[in-house]
């Protein structure tokens, strides 16, 4: 028999695992540094996956951290869940999701997939702890998505872990001519 919860927990673990390698060997700068018109940088993604993982698996199902998110209260600097501040350690973000991952996974083994949570935030309210590992599995998908991306415009390092860049080749040339082409139909379309 497959032990559903324990299927959809691997994967949370995954998209996080991917997440962490994403931020391996960059520097302060480049762990920071906006990406996006509107702002996307590494760090920020991490810090606002903890602030995902402490509101879903915490506070939704009455099992609160204890980890301060002041970024979320009323008031708070625009977008600060996906910005470190100048006193928000990279080592600090990185320790904030850590610890914010084993207290999802404490929530995540202390319940069943039918024990019920409210999302306040949501116009449904009412939750599974079934409908909340789907949605942080999609969750943390959507954003090591961004990562990739992000990370490849830093420094060119694709891939979905150490030792497996799920790329079919790493041929540079190949890469770079395989662009120029796409860009020549792009113009010509």
């Amino acid at each position: 028999m497959i032990d559903e919860k324990a299927t959809l927990q691997h994967y949370v673990r995954e998209g996080r695992e991917a997440v962490l390698w994403k931020v391996e060997g960059l520097s302060e700068y480049d762990l920071r540094r906006p990406m996006t018109p509107t702002g996307t940088n590494v760090l920020g993604v991490v810090k606002h996956l903890a602030t995902m993982e402490l509101g879903y698996f915490g506070e939704v199902f009455g099992r609160p951290s204890g980890i301060p998110t002041p970024w979320m209260e009323p008031g708070a600097e625009f977008n600060a869940d996906l910005w470190a501040a100048a006193d928000e350690s990279s080592a600090w973000v990185l320790d904030l999701y850590r610890r914010a991952c084993a207290h999802a996974d404490t929530t995540i083994d202390a319940l069943d997939l039918d024990s019920r949570g409210t999302v306040p935030w949501w116009p449904s309210g009412g939750v599974t702890l079934h409908r909340i590992l789907v949605h942080m599995i999609q969750e943390t998908g959507r954003h090591a998505g961004h990562l990739d991306i992000v990370r490849e415009l830093i420094d060119g390092s694709v891939g979905r872990g150490p030792g497996n860049d799920n790329m079919t080749t790493d041929d540079q040339q190949q890469w770079s001519d395989h662009r120029d082409r796409l860009e020549r139909i792009a113009r010509e379309a």
